[in-house]
């Protein structure tokens, strides 16, 4: 059985984003794309337009020094253009780090993500990591 296209837009995604390759990243993103994180830390919020969304991405790594990384773990569709994956997160800030396991929820237009709605295990976990 083959790969729905939307899974496998969202692995090509997670791809990208490990290999820190923001031009492919670009090509699977719509100009407009929203990515949405929960919380109350500074990179909580909503983040408007590719250029937001791979400023959000930077500093990911900027914050982490380059540990933070992500493993995927499932991907699953509903054949109507939205795409749920989970995967476990990982990262050191200063003597913190993290792990916990997040979700994030696609909605994908013409081929192409054009949001990206973020879940964690653990609300009150993320916002002392990040802040």
């Amino acid at each position: 059985m083959s790969e729905h296209p939307d899974a496998a837009l969202v692995r090509r995604g997670y791809e990208a984003f490990a290999k820190g390759d923001m031009e492919k990243l670009a090509t699977l993103m719509t100009a407009d794309v929203i990515h949405h994180v929960p919380g109350n830390n500074p990179l909580s919020g909503h983040h408007k337009g590719r250029e937001a969304v791979f400023d959000l991405y930077r500093r990911l790594g900027e914050e982490t020094n380059g540990t933070f990384q992500v493993d995927l773990h499932t991907v699953l569709v509903d054949g109507r253009g939205h795409v749920m994956s989970f995967h476990t997160a990982r990262g050191d800030r200063g003597d913190r780090g993290i792990e916990i396991q997040e979700g994030l929820f696609f909605t994908i237009v013409g081929g192409k993500i054009s949001d990206i709605d973020e879940c964690t295990q653990d609300i009150d976990e993320e916002d002392a990591f990040w802040s």
